[in-house]
Protein backbone atom coordinates (compact mmCIF):
# COMPACT_ATOMS: atom_id res chain seq x y z
CA UNK A 1 0.00 0.00 0.00
CA UNK A 2 1.59 3.25 -1.44
CA UNK A 3 2.11 6.10 1.36
CA UNK A 4 3.91 9.17 1.66
CA UNK A 5 7.62 8.93 3.34
CA UNK A 6 7.03 8.68 7.14
CA UNK A 7 9.53 11.75 8.64
CA UNK A 8 10.79 12.03 12.27
CA UNK A 9 8.10 13.40 14.38
CA UNK A 10 4.98 12.04 12.85
CA UNK A 11 2.63 9.92 13.84
CA UNK A 12 2.91 6.30 12.87
CA UNK A 13 -0.56 5.57 14.40
CA UNK A 14 -2.71 8.50 12.56
CA UNK A 15 0.00 7.21 9.38
CA UNK A 16 -1.59 3.40 9.26
CA UNK A 17 -5.34 4.48 10.06
CA UNK A 18 -5.76 6.58 7.50
CA UNK A 19 -3.65 4.04 4.97
CA UNK A 20 -6.28 1.58 6.22
CA UNK A 21 -9.52 3.66 6.29
CA UNK A 22 -11.75 1.79 3.87
CA UNK A 23 -9.38 -0.76 2.62
CA UNK A 24 -9.23 -3.26 5.48
CA UNK A 25 -11.33 -6.08 7.02
CA UNK A 26 -11.95 -8.46 9.92
CA UNK A 27 -9.32 -10.93 9.85
CA UNK A 28 -7.05 -9.18 7.73
CA UNK A 29 -2.79 -9.53 8.16
CA UNK A 30 -1.55 -5.88 8.62
CA UNK A 31 2.20 -6.15 8.07
CA UNK A 32 4.31 -3.09 8.76
CA UNK A 33 7.88 -1.87 7.75
CA UNK A 34 9.88 -1.86 11.49
CA UNK A 35 11.98 0.66 9.66
CA UNK A 36 8.99 3.43 9.12
CA UNK A 37 8.26 2.97 12.55
CA UNK A 38 11.67 3.64 14.06
CA UNK A 39 11.88 6.42 11.80
CA UNK A 40 8.67 8.14 12.68
CA UNK A 41 9.30 7.91 16.28
CA UNK A 42 12.67 9.21 16.25
CA UNK A 43 14.94 6.11 16.75
CA UNK A 44 17.85 7.17 13.60
CA UNK A 45 21.42 8.25 14.41
CA UNK A 46 22.90 10.90 12.53
CA UNK A 47 26.13 8.91 11.94
CA UNK A 48 28.12 12.38 11.12
CA UNK A 49 28.24 13.20 14.05
CA UNK A 50 29.97 9.63 15.29
CA UNK A 51 33.93 9.59 15.80
CA UNK A 52 35.07 6.00 15.23
CA UNK A 53 37.74 3.89 17.15
CA UNK A 54 40.22 1.66 15.91
CA UNK A 55 38.26 -1.54 15.92
CA UNK A 56 35.86 0.11 13.41
CA UNK A 57 38.42 1.50 11.19
CA UNK A 58 39.93 -1.80 10.90
CA UNK A 59 36.79 -3.40 10.61
CA UNK A 60 35.97 -1.04 7.53
CA UNK A 61 39.17 -1.39 5.85
CA UNK A 62 40.20 -4.73 6.34
CA UNK A 63 37.29 -7.09 6.80
CA UNK A 64 34.94 -5.01 4.74
CA UNK A 65 36.96 -4.47 1.99
CA UNK A 66 39.22 -7.31 1.82
CA UNK A 67 37.28 -10.23 3.96
CA UNK A 68 33.57 -9.43 2.47
CA UNK A 69 34.99 -8.10 -0.70
CA UNK A 70 37.00 -10.97 -1.99
CA UNK A 71 36.63 -13.54 0.57
CA UNK A 72 33.12 -14.12 1.82
CA UNK A 73 31.41 -12.14 -1.51
CA UNK A 74 33.29 -14.34 -3.98
CA UNK A 75 32.48 -17.78 -1.73
CA UNK A 76 28.75 -16.42 -1.63
CA UNK A 77 28.76 -15.88 -5.79
CA UNK A 78 27.88 -11.77 -5.00
CA UNK A 79 27.42 -9.86 -8.06
CA UNK A 80 30.35 -8.36 -9.79
CA UNK A 81 28.75 -4.75 -8.52
CA UNK A 82 28.25 -5.63 -5.16
CA UNK A 83 31.62 -7.45 -4.74
CA UNK A 84 33.08 -4.13 -5.86
CA UNK A 85 31.10 -1.86 -3.72
CA UNK A 86 32.32 -3.77 -0.97
CA UNK A 87 36.07 -3.55 -2.47
CA UNK A 88 35.66 0.22 -2.59
CA UNK A 89 33.84 0.05 0.94
CA UNK A 90 34.43 4.00 2.18
CA UNK A 91 36.40 4.51 4.97
CA UNK A 92 35.40 7.37 6.49
CA UNK A 93 31.49 6.89 6.45
CA UNK A 94 32.01 3.19 6.82
CA UNK A 95 34.11 3.81 10.02
CA UNK A 96 31.32 5.83 11.32
CA UNK A 97 28.76 3.09 10.84
CA UNK A 98 30.62 0.67 12.27
CA UNK A 99 31.35 2.29 15.19
CA UNK A 100 27.42 2.72 15.17
CA UNK A 101 27.13 -1.38 15.05
CA UNK A 102 29.37 -1.47 17.73
CA UNK A 103 27.93 0.47 20.12
CA UNK A 104 24.43 -1.02 20.15
CA UNK A 105 24.91 -4.23 18.28
CA UNK A 106 28.09 -5.81 19.64
CA UNK A 107 31.33 -7.39 17.16
CA UNK A 108 29.44 -10.24 15.62
CA UNK A 109 26.54 -7.67 14.60
CA UNK A 110 29.15 -5.30 13.16
CA UNK A 111 31.33 -7.60 11.10
CA UNK A 112 28.18 -8.11 8.70
CA UNK A 113 28.20 -6.42 5.72
CA UNK A 114 24.70 -4.53 6.31
CA UNK A 115 21.80 -4.01 8.42
CA UNK A 116 24.06 -4.78 11.85
CA UNK A 117 21.50 -6.45 14.24
CA UNK A 118 18.94 -4.06 12.75
CA UNK A 119 20.71 -1.14 12.54
CA UNK A 120 19.90 0.06 8.39
CA UNK A 121 20.58 3.03 6.46
CA UNK A 122 18.52 2.96 3.54
CA UNK A 123 15.60 4.67 2.47
CA UNK A 124 16.83 7.05 4.72
CA UNK A 125 19.05 10.40 3.89
CA UNK A 126 22.38 11.59 4.51
CA UNK A 127 23.84 9.67 7.35
CA UNK A 128 21.23 8.66 9.05
CA UNK A 129 20.85 4.87 10.00
CA UNK A 130 17.71 3.90 11.98
CA UNK A 131 17.62 1.78 14.68
CA UNK A 132 15.43 -1.45 15.69
CA UNK A 133 12.34 -1.07 18.15
CA UNK A 134 13.31 -2.43 21.37
CA UNK A 135 9.11 -2.33 22.78
CA UNK A 136 8.69 -4.18 19.23
CA UNK A 137 4.97 -6.30 20.84
CA UNK A 138 4.14 -3.54 22.56
CA UNK A 139 4.08 -1.27 19.41
CA UNK A 140 2.04 -3.77 17.41
CA UNK A 141 -0.54 -4.60 20.45
CA UNK A 142 -0.64 -0.02 20.39
CA UNK A 143 -1.58 -0.66 16.53
CA UNK A 144 -4.11 -3.53 16.68
CA UNK A 145 -5.91 -1.41 19.52
CA UNK A 146 -6.10 1.62 17.42
CA UNK A 147 -7.50 0.04 14.40
CA UNK A 148 -9.87 -2.02 16.41
CA UNK A 149 -10.99 1.90 18.09
CA UNK A 150 -11.30 3.77 15.48
CA UNK A 151 -11.82 1.47 12.08
CA UNK A 152 -13.99 -1.00 14.34
CA UNK A 153 -11.99 -4.04 12.46
CA UNK A 154 -10.50 -6.68 14.29
CA UNK A 155 -6.92 -7.62 12.24
CA UNK A 156 -3.86 -9.47 12.93
CA UNK A 157 -0.83 -7.33 13.03
CA UNK A 158 2.56 -7.86 12.12
CA UNK A 159 5.50 -6.06 12.27
CA UNK A 160 8.99 -7.52 10.04
CA UNK A 161 12.41 -6.42 9.22
CA UNK A 162 13.65 -7.50 5.67
CA UNK A 163 16.68 -9.10 7.66
CA UNK A 164 16.58 -12.85 7.07
CA UNK A 165 15.48 -16.08 8.72
CA UNK A 166 16.88 -19.03 7.40
CA UNK A 167 15.18 -22.05 7.35
CA UNK A 168 16.28 -25.92 7.55
CA UNK A 169 13.48 -28.23 7.76
CA UNK A 170 11.38 -27.04 10.69
CA UNK A 171 14.16 -25.05 12.26
CA UNK A 172 14.19 -21.02 11.65
CA UNK A 173 17.16 -18.54 12.57
CA UNK A 174 18.40 -15.56 11.83
CA UNK A 175 20.92 -13.23 12.74
CA UNK A 176 18.32 -10.17 13.48
CA UNK A 177 17.84 -9.89 17.34
CA UNK A 178 15.19 -10.81 19.17
CA UNK A 179 12.46 -12.39 16.11
CA UNK A 180 9.23 -13.59 16.71
CA UNK A 181 9.12 -16.61 19.10
CA UNK A 182 9.33 -19.47 17.29
CA UNK A 183 12.47 -18.19 15.50
CA UNK A 184 15.78 -18.65 16.70
CA UNK A 185 18.94 -15.99 17.10
CA UNK A 186 22.21 -16.80 16.10
CA UNK A 187 25.01 -14.49 16.78
CA UNK A 188 25.65 -11.80 14.27
CA UNK A 189 27.92 -12.83 11.14
CA UNK A 190 27.75 -16.54 12.34
CA UNK A 191 24.05 -17.10 11.11
CA UNK A 192 24.55 -15.42 7.91
CA UNK A 193 27.46 -17.61 7.05
CA UNK A 194 25.68 -20.53 7.61
CA UNK A 195 22.29 -19.89 6.08
CA UNK A 196 23.85 -18.76 2.63
CA UNK A 197 26.65 -21.47 2.83
CA UNK A 198 24.37 -24.56 3.30
CA UNK A 199 21.85 -22.60 0.98
CA UNK A 200 18.51 -22.40 3.32
CA UNK A 201 15.66 -20.76 2.17
CA UNK A 202 15.38 -17.57 3.43
CA UNK A 203 12.98 -14.88 4.40
CA UNK A 204 11.93 -11.41 6.09
CA UNK A 205 11.76 -11.64 9.59
CA UNK A 206 8.49 -11.35 11.80
CA UNK A 207 9.11 -9.43 15.11
CA UNK A 208 5.99 -9.13 16.55
CA UNK A 209 2.21 -10.26 16.36
CA UNK A 210 -0.80 -9.19 17.77
CA UNK A 211 -4.41 -9.84 17.11
CA UNK A 212 -3.60 -13.62 16.31
CA UNK A 213 -1.40 -16.58 17.36
CA UNK A 214 0.85 -17.08 14.20
CA UNK A 215 3.17 -19.93 14.30
CA UNK A 216 6.76 -19.52 12.69
CA UNK A 217 6.08 -21.08 9.10
CA UNK A 218 3.30 -19.03 8.88
CA UNK A 219 4.35 -15.85 9.83
CA UNK A 220 7.31 -16.36 7.74
CA UNK A 221 5.13 -17.05 5.17
CA UNK A 222 3.17 -13.97 5.47
CA UNK A 223 6.55 -11.72 5.90
CA UNK A 224 7.88 -13.25 2.49
CA UNK A 225 4.60 -12.79 0.70
CA UNK A 226 4.29 -8.68 1.75
CA UNK A 227 8.25 -8.40 1.24
CA UNK A 228 7.60 -8.80 -2.29
CA UNK A 229 4.35 -7.18 -2.32
CA UNK A 230 6.73 -4.30 -0.90
CA UNK A 231 9.62 -3.82 -3.21
CA UNK A 232 12.56 -1.90 -2.40
CA UNK A 233 11.56 1.37 -1.72
CA UNK A 234 14.32 3.84 -2.98
CA UNK A 235 16.57 1.15 -3.03
CA UNK A 236 17.75 -2.31 -1.41
CA UNK A 237 21.42 -0.61 -0.08
CA UNK A 238 21.99 2.75 0.54
CA UNK A 239 24.55 2.06 -2.39
CA UNK A 240 21.54 1.16 -4.61
CA UNK A 241 19.76 4.15 -3.04
CA UNK A 242 22.28 6.66 -3.60
CA UNK A 243 22.42 4.92 -7.80
CA UNK A 244 18.78 5.67 -8.11
CA UNK A 245 18.79 9.66 -7.16
CA UNK A 246 22.64 9.83 -8.85
CA UNK A 247 24.01 11.39 -5.85
CA UNK A 248 26.97 10.02 -3.22
CA UNK A 249 25.61 8.13 -0.91
CA UNK A 250 25.61 10.75 1.87
CA UNK A 251 23.56 13.31 -0.24
CA UNK A 252 20.26 11.67 -0.51
CA UNK A 253 17.75 14.33 0.96
CA UNK A 254 14.47 14.30 2.71
CA UNK A 255 12.94 15.31 -0.34
CA UNK A 256 14.44 13.16 -2.70
CA UNK A 257 12.88 10.16 -0.47
CA UNK A 258 9.28 12.03 -0.41
CA UNK A 259 9.68 12.37 -3.97
CA UNK A 260 8.71 8.64 -4.24
CA UNK A 261 6.74 5.77 -3.38
CA UNK A 262 6.92 3.90 -0.08
CA UNK A 263 4.85 0.85 0.92
CA UNK A 264 5.47 0.31 4.32
CA UNK A 265 2.04 -1.67 5.09
CA UNK A 266 1.00 -3.95 2.78
CA UNK A 267 -3.10 -5.82 3.61
CA UNK A 268 -3.24 -9.48 3.08
CA UNK A 269 -6.32 -11.38 2.69
CA UNK A 270 -7.59 -14.92 3.74
CA UNK A 271 -9.38 -16.02 0.61
CA UNK A 272 -12.92 -17.07 0.76
CA UNK A 273 -12.18 -21.00 1.01
CA UNK A 274 -9.69 -20.30 3.93
CA UNK A 275 -12.01 -18.17 5.93
CA UNK A 276 -14.57 -20.86 5.66
CA UNK A 277 -11.91 -23.48 6.40
CA UNK A 278 -11.52 -21.62 9.84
Amino acid sequence: MATDFWKPGENYLDKITDALEKKVADDDFVIISEKAISTSIGRIIDESDISPGLSARIISRFWMRIIWGYFIGLLFHFGQRLQQRLRRYPLDPGSRHKQVALQNAGLSQALLFGSEGGIDGSNLPYSYVSLPLTNTSEIAEKIRHQILQTLEKRICIMIVDTDKTYTYRNFHFTSRPKPLRGIHYSAGVAGYIIGRAFGFKRRSTPLAVAGCALQAEEALRLANIADKVRGPGSGATVWDMAARFNVAVTAVSWEMLSAISHKPIVILRRTAKQLKQR
